[in-house]
């Protein structure tokens, strides 16, 4: 709750109220280094947007910068999804389901991957905190994810080290074994949806700016957000115009890798969901999975309301959100009958 929650109250934060200074200086520097403040207006009293989704525009201008402001609530979105995912399972434990049988080991063994990689990140960039101040709140993130981090992974070598009691082979559905995979509908419809999502996002953090054969429209989405700005492909057109400008802009880029990453964790989750974990010999296969399922379920439903909520500033740029809102919403359509039913 320390940890997880904290960090979660400041995704909530980076979804609905972008640029709001809620953790004093510390938060200020490090909004200002990211550039989340450009959004925040809170001078018109009830009538202000103070970064919320009133302030999407829904035409994209230089001015607006609706591009960069997609990111920035995107990485809210995910970083949410990513926390509560940690958060969810442990506050509204579900009567069937126990520590000591092994139930939630894939949901922390994932979480500690994620911390890990995240705590990595942050520490790669001290260097850009320490020079626009932002020093602070980006130690004290990475050490949040650390300690958090270490205290999973005791629990789970403490648990996996003592005693585990007989499991007691139970009933299986019919057509699966021990062996099979819970869901296979669900596991098609991550490889179709969420494999796009992380082929995306893997070329977002490792390889940012360069334009993929596929899906259409790659090149105005990597302009519309920024990308041909803060992260110009070399011998390339966009080198020639900003490649000078390029290094002040590493904010943003900081900000496009940051969503980058944690849409590749929730994928790492999915897929661990979907095929990483068995159905087992006591059958709870599934109630590990739905541990995820329900989290997923909830994180997609913000992902795609983002994205729906920016569909016709996108359009104004001449980039059409329509069929990733019909893939994403039908991954959340399926996801959430699995997950609650």
């Amino acid at each position: 709750l320390a940890c997880s929650g904290t960090l979660a109250i400041m995704s909530y934060r980076d979804m609905f109220g972008t640029g709001k200074i809620i953790f004093g200086s510390r938060d200020e520097a490090m909004l200002q280094f990211t550039g989340s403040m450009k959004w925040f207006e809170d001078g018109k009293g009830w009538k202000s947007t103070q970064g919320g989704f009133s302030a999407v525009k829904q035409i994209t201008t230089d001015e607006n910068d609706m591009g960069a402001f997609f990111v920035r609530k995107m990485a809210g979105a995910a970083a949410l999804t990513f926390h509560l995912q940690k958060l969810i399972p442990v506050v509204f434990q579900r009567s069937d389901v126990h520590w000591g049988c092994g139930h939630f080991k894939p949901v922390l063994m994932t979480s500690i991957l994620g911390n890990l990689a995240l705590a990595g990140f942050y520490v790669s960039h001290l260097e850009d905190f320490k020079i626009s101040g932002a020093e602070e709140m980006g130690f004290g993130i990475a050490a949040a994810l650390i300690v958090e981090a270490v205290v999973l992974m005791g629990f789970v070598l403490t648990t996996t080290l003592d005693k585990s009691p007989t499991i007691k082979a139970t009933k299986l559905p019919d057509g699966k074994g021990p062996n099979s995979i819970v869901s296979k509908i669900l596991s098609r419809t991550f490889c179709c949806v969420t494999g796009v999502i992380a082929l995306i996002a893997a070329r977002d953090f490792f390889f940012t700016g360069h334009e993929l054969p596929f899906p259409p429209y790659d090149d105005i989405y990597l302009e519309w957000t920024g990308a041909f700005i803060h992260s110009p492909p070399s011998n390339s057109v966009e080198a020639e115009e900003h490649g000078m400008e390029a290094p002040l802009h590493i904010g943003n880029k900081f900000a496009s890798r940051l969503l980058a990453l944690y849409l590749l964790i929730v994928s790492f989750q999915k897929f661990t969901s979907a095929f990483l974990v068995r159905v087992g010999k006591d059958n709870s296969g599934e109630k590990k999975c739905k541990m995820f399922w329900q989290t997923q379920a909830l994180g997609n439903a913000f992902l795609l309301f983002t994205m729906r909520v920016f569909t016709a500033a996108a359009m104004s740029a001449s980039l059409d959100f329509r069929w990733h809102v019909m893939s994403l919403g039908y991954e959340t359509f399926v996801l959430a009958i699995y997950a609650f039913m």
